[in-house]
């Protein structure tokens, strides 16, 4: 046992990096709080003195509210350091910011376009060209959006139609990919027939094409079938180019399913084609669903093809209104309705996006075999 002498007191344990680094950003971030609480409330204050609009007042509050979380969550760490001297609190508090602030940028970073969109779309001035952001602009109003629902464009058809044409052209590329996507797939990744590699080939070689070196070909095929200015012949020129994708996509799915299932229920007594519907489908569920999203969205937005089959305005889609809309000079475009109807074209995609989230995890054949 240590022998202490009287009068000398043990000396303390040096302090970690981690934890002069914790203290360190707990302070900063400390004074960030303080900072920003104290620019909201002056701001407040001079917004209150004079005619400040809603949109003013929002960056003091917002500046408020941040303050003040950020001021409580190092309140906690500060009694544990000041107090009981406990760094563990404040390196935890450390690495979980530093996470957020980075996924936090990220964020920003994605969400920045649709931030301005959304801005420009409840902007009602009249500006040649969008070069700022306001989050809230002065005067905001969903004139744009009420101007494209009840006129969307100068021809003499309603948004409804639109709406409509847009949906069947879409949801019939997406039914057509999953249908013969999946069809094609299963022959290509269970049985064995002769131009069977060529052809996983071709299609590789039809991916490398861009969308518009198929055009002049679909235009002459469907206008021979008497097709071109129709919405059905628009969803099979639509298909022919998500196909590709679609087969590749559902030959690897499944590939990745064990035929011992098959060969389980042929053993019960279905033939092929049951154990194909009642077996590979609806394990083959989360690469429809992909399929089926890849698809919509093939159909959804893509209009050079629209703009070059179609004629009849009964037959004219969303994306062909948006593009219209986009004049020769920067100034001739109305970028309030531009941004409004470009907002409300992302809906549909994103309720899709959502309605199949739950299929979009593949995996649902792992452990269908065991030993």
């Amino acid at each position: 046992m240590e022998n202490v002498s009287i009068g000398e007191s043990p000396s303390r344990p040096a302090r970690s990096m981690a934890d002069v680094l914790a203290i360190a950003w707990a302070a900063l971030l400390t004074l960030v709080g303080l900072a920003l609480v104290v620019f909201g409330a002056v701001r407040l204050v001079a917004g209150l003195a004079g005619e400040a609009l809603l949109s003013d007042w929002l960056p003091p509050l917002l500046a408020i509210a941040a303050g003040g979380a950020i001021l409580a969550r190092y309140a906690r760490v500060w009694v544990g350091v000041l107090g009981r001297r406990e760094y563990t609190l404040a390196r935890d508090t450390m690495r979980t910011d530093v996470v957020q602030a980075i996924l936090l940028a990220i964020l920003a970073v994605v969400l920045f376009p649709l931030l301005w969109i959304l801005s420009m779309s409840l902007d009602p001035r009249s500006f040649s060209r969008p070069t700022g952001l306001t989050i809230i602009p002065p005067g905001a109003t969903l004139d744009a959006y009420i101007s494209v629902i009840t006129r969307p464009s100068p021809n003499p058809v309603s948004f409804p139609r639109l709406l409509a044409n847009s949906l069947l052209v879409a949801g019939g590329t997406a039914a057509l990919a999953v249908v013969v996507g999946t069809s094609a797939a299963y022959a290509f990744s269970r049985l064995v027939f002769p131009g069977r590699r060529l052809g996983m080939l071709g299609f590789v070689l039809v991916l490398m094409i861009p969308p518009g070196g198929t055009l002049a070909p679909l235009f002459v095929l469907l206008n021979a079938l008497r097709l071109r200015t129709t919405l059905v012949g628009l969803a099979i020129a639509y298909a022919s180019s998500a196909l590709p994708f679609a087969i590749w996509n559902m030959k690897g799915f499944i590939d990745s399913l064990p035929y011992d299932l098959e060969e389980a229920a042929q053993v019960d007594g279905c033939t092929r084609s049951q154990a194909f519907r009642r077996v590979i489908l609806p394990l083959a569920t989360p690469g429809m669903a992909v399929t089926a999203l890849m698809g919509f969205l093939t159909g959804w937005s893509e209009f050079i093809l629209a703009w070059t089959f179609l004629s009849d305005p009964q037959t004219f889609t969303l994306p062909m209104v948006l593009r219209g809309m986009v004049g020769q000079y920067a100034s001739g475009t109305p970028w309030s309705q531009f941004a409004a109807l470009s907002i409300m074209m992302s809906l549909p995609a994103v309720i899709l996006f959502f309605l199949l989230q739950r299929y979009l995890v593949a995996g649902l054949a792992a452990g269908g075999v065991k030993g």
